[in-house]
Formats: C-alpha cells, sequence, structure tokens
C-alpha cells in the first residue's frame, strides 16, 4: 500500500523513519527490517520530481535500509565475545540518538515561545553609576607581576607587621577586668570582724591583691563606720589607723540590702 505524503513533513531520513515507525506502532528496539524498507523505498519513489539535493541524504540512507536487509537474510555474524551481532543495531542508536534531540528542540520551542509573552523592564542606571570609572585598573596593576615580586612584596608586608609590635608590652600578660561588689566586701568584712576584733588598717590593706580591692575595702570600711559598727582611731597624721569593732559582727545585718541600693 502506497504512502502519500510530502517531503517538507520530514527534516530528513531518520525522520521518516521515526514516522514510520511511530505510524506502525513497532518496537525501536526490534524493528522489522523488510517491511521498513519497503514502505521508506515507496515513500523515495513519490520523491521523483523533488530536489536532487535533498533526496541524496534519503538515497543514502535507503542504500542503508538495503543493506541491513542483506545482512538479515544471510547466517548472523558472530562477535569477539561470542554473541551474535544485530545488524540493526547502529541504525537503532542513531535513531534513539535522533529521538532525543527531536524532542529536546519540542521543550526549547516551548520555551521560546513561552519567553515570547515575557516583558522585561529595560535597565536603568543612575548618571553617576554611568559615569563612574575604576580607581585602577587590575590589569594595569597585575602587569608584570612575577612570583619573585608576589614574594618579595609579602615579605615587606609580614616584616612591617613585625615592627608594629612592641616588644616589651608584646610579653605582658592578659588582663581581666576583677569584677569586686561592695556586697561582698561588706560581707567579707564582717567574716574578718568575727576574727579580728581590732586590726590595722594599714595591714588590711596590704592584704588586697589589686587596686579594685583596695578601693572596695576603703568604702566597705567607711560604710560600716558610718553604720556604727567599727570605731576608727589615728593618734598622729600619717600613723597607722587602729579599727576596733565596737558591735557584735552577728548583728550586722541589711549588709547586702544597702550595697543593693
Amino acid at each position: 500500500m502506497a504512502i502519500s505524503v510530502k517531503l517538507n513533513v520530514f527534516e530528513g531520513p531518520l525522520d521518516l523513519l521515526l514516522h514510520l515507525i511511530d505510524k506502525n506502532k513497532i518496537d525501536i528496539y526490534d524493528i522489522p527490517i523488510v517491511e521498513i524498507t519497503d514502505q521508506y523505498m515507496e515513500y523515495l519513489h513519490s520523491m521523483e520530481k523533488e530536489d536532487l539535493g535533498i533526496m541524496s541524504e534519503f538515497l543514502v540512507m535507503a542504500a542503508t535500509l538495503l543493506d541491513i536487509k542483506c545482512k538479515m537474510l544471510l547466517p548472523k555474524e558472530i562477535n569477539e565475545e561470542g554473541e551474535e551481532e544485530d545488524p540493526r543495531a547502529e541504525l537503532v542508536q542513531k535513531l534513539l540518538e535522533y529521538k532525543m534531540y527531536k524532542y529536546m528542540s519540542y521543550e526549547l520551542r516551548d520555551r521560546l515561545g513561552d519567553a515570547a509573552g515575557v516583558y522585561y523592564r529595560k535597565q536603568e542606571l543612575p548618571d553617576e553609576v554611568k559615569q563612574y570609572t575604576p580607581p585602577a585598573d587590575p590589569q594595569e596593576l597585575l602587569r608584570g607581576l612575577t612570583l619573585e615580586k608576589m614574594n618579595a612584596i609579602y615579605r615587606a608586608l609580614i616584616r612591617r607587621q613585625e615592627d608594629k609590635v612592641d616588644p616589651i608590652r608584646s610579653k605582658f600578660g592578659r588582663i581581666e577586668k576583677e569584677e569586686v561588689s561592695l556586697s561582698d566586701k561588706l560581707l567579707e568584712m564582717r567574716e574578718y570582724a568575727k576574727v579580728h576584733r581590732k586590726f590595722s588598717f594599714r595591714q588590711l590593706m596590704e592584704n588586697q591583691h589589686s587596686r579594685i580591692q583596695l578601693i572596695v575595702t576603703f568604702l566597705s570600711i567607711l560604710e560600716l563606720m558610718k553604720m556604727g559598727h567599727i570605731h576608727a582611731e589615728q593618734a598622729e597624721p600619717f600613723d597607722d589607723i587602729h579599727v576596733e569593732v565596737v558591735t557584735d559582727p552577728d548583728t550586722w545585718k541589711n549588709l547586702t540590702e544597702f550595697a543593693d541600693e
């Protein structure tokens, strides 16, 4: 039965073969080469008046189909692995690749159609951005740069950084802020007063380990004197101050509340 089609429907011989395979609902991995070849040749006869340049591509495929048809009639060849070779294998591979690219073209065509309905806003840059010019051309700066020059620049930067380090202060340990609260010092002085009913102010200060400890201890002594818990006296100017506990330390109440206020 003859096939009446127009040449411009197909883009080439592989496109025609795919059309025949789909039309006859043939498994592409098991092509009945005799039937397909006959239908293909009938189509070529309908193309006799077409352009010979286009016809040449279809004639090459016709020769390929006839060659496969002849091989199918002969005993099958055995390859090195002991398996029978299928003369249609190379043609099937070409058809699969062509079919993949064909469907990819459909996808790109659909995306092109979708993009045709999208409109983008034109790029608008402020005048100050358009007039901006880079302060330096990176290619100009890097011209003539070698590994030897990069090494010299690196060593100069390291040497400059080392010169900034103070040889004396760099050996100092880390100074951390010591948190001392007046409420804690008042409670500490209460415990101290339980053991030392009379004590030397100078000796008390000498037992402190930092400047902030000295300051908070001095404030706690002043506050205890204000509350009437201790009494301090000095016989001569610049002499040692003697401190005497005048109330029972167990009765010292609200020391923490005072400090919080």
